[in-house]
């Protein structure tokens, strides 16, 4: 069993959003995910579903043409193969579990890494 709490998992950074990754398997990746203000996970396409659900903090997801608000208690799911992100809005942190089946390769990531490079939510 993994156990984590959340708030004791809590790390920021000033330059990008955080992302503490609390179990992975082959099957299935958890991260708890801290955003400053205005930070971000750049829009990108892995061959993995992903399900976020908010911890505390408002902001946005996209879901592939579509950007839903969102605010704690909020759980949104988005399916592999589509462009998603995650946004803090810029007068919030943003806190939320993200849960990802299959873990995304090293490769997947790239455009994340690219985006932050650039930052770009949407590269």
């Amino acid at each position: 069993m993994t156990a984590t709490d959340f708030d004791a998992a809590r790390e920021y950074d000033d330059d990008n959003f955080s992302a503490v990754e609390v179990f992975r398997s082959d099957r299935m990746k958890v991260v708890c995910g801290y955003f400053e203000p205005g930070q971000f996970i750049p829009v990108h396409a892995p061959a993995s579903d992903v399900a976020i659900h908010v911890q505390s903090g408002t902001g946005v997801v996209r879901d592939g043409d579509t950007e839903r608000a969102v605010e704690p208690g909020d759980l949104v799911v988005v399916e592999a193969d589509t462009d998603r992100g995650v946004k803090a809005n810029a007068d919030s942190r943003l806190e939320a579990l993200l849960v990802t089946a299959p873990p995304p390769t090293d490769a997947e990531h790239e455009p994340v890494r690219k985006g932050l490079k650039r930052d770009e939510f949407d590269p």
